[in-house]
């Protein structure tokens, strides 16, 4: 009866080891990063219809109206940092600067978000005539160069030319219109727009590994240029255009899984090494 209530004993330590191993594993880094059902998406939002005041932008999620994403203030040709969100569905709200949250929105667009896609909300247009154009930003680069794609938000030039260095970006590129993204050199180079009886250019360095989209702007003296950048030195977690906002965060890699094993391996031993030790003949 003595050695029978050992074994017990000895059984009962043993599974008692083995499952608060596994539990601790179940709760581990690795096992979290494993659980995560699906990663996140990422929008931002640009104002690039000249004649449009300052807005307020809100992005609320499906089903989730009372806690929208805000953006105040948002005049034209600024292009907010990335902002993380859960993949869905969304609506984006537009209203004039400083108006009542309650009040009926200037252009409201519904819009879908991918898991691990960005997305660029474009409010676009004259005044009145806004529109939003939903474009899905790239954020992998082939190795050791750089990928551009324009975006024309000129309403005093309807249609632009646009080149890098050498290299024709886009042509009579109307206003509204983005071109696909575009693998070119990196290094520093002259960006030019030439359009009817204006040319401007700008001074740019792209480094390799990096996604830009070139906007074109009307500007007091004619043309402007802004190179926005888009991803940086990461297919996972795309750079806001604004240094300073709201960001993401990219999944860490899996915790070494082996201290638990070996855990769970010397449990196991030495339930072994008693069991032997009881049924050795006295």
């Amino acid at each position: 009866m003595r050695l029978l209530r050992r074994l017990v004993r000895l059984t009962t330590i043993t599974t008692l080891l083995g499952g608060t191993a596994a539990l601790v594993a179940a709760t581990s880094p690795a096992a979290s990063a494993a659980s995560a059902a699906t990663p996140d998406g990422w929008i931002r939002i640009a104002h690039l219809s000249p004649q449009a005041p300052a807005m307020d932008m809100y992005v609320y999620p499906f089903g989730n109206p009372g806690r929208p994403l805000v953006l105040k203030d948002v005049s034209y040709g600024a292009v907010s940092a990335y902002m993380v969100v859960s993949p869905g569905q969304y609506t984006v709200a537009m209203r004039g600067f400083g108006a009542p949250a309650s009040s009926k929105p200037a252009l409201t667009t519904s819009f879908m978000v991918g898991a691990g896609t960005a997305y660029t909300l474009a409010a676009l247009g004259p005044d009145p005539g806004l529109r939003t154009e939903v474009l899905k930003d790239q954020m992998a680069t082939p190795t050791g160069k750089a990928v551009v794609r324009v975006l024309q938000a000129s309403l005093r030039q309807h249609l632009v030319t646009v080149s890098y260095g050498p290299d024709i970006l886009a042509r009579q590129l109307a206003f509204g219109a983005a071109t696909s993204y575009r693998t070119v050199s990196p290094g520093a180079r002259t960006i030019r727009f030439v359009a009817s009886g204006q040319h401007t250019a700008m001074p740019v360095t792209l480094a390799a590994g990096t996604v830009h989209t070139i906007v074109v702007l009307d500007d007091a003296s004619g043309l402007k240029v802004d190179a926005v950048t888009d991803a940086a030195g990461s297919q996972i977690m795309p750079k806001g255009a604004v240094s300073a906002g709201f960001g993401g965060t990219a999944p860490r890699p899996p915790a070494n899984p082996a201290p638990w094993l070996v855990t769970i391996a010397v449990g196991a031993l030495l339930a072994a090494a008693g069991l032997v030790r009881l049924c050795r003949p006295a």
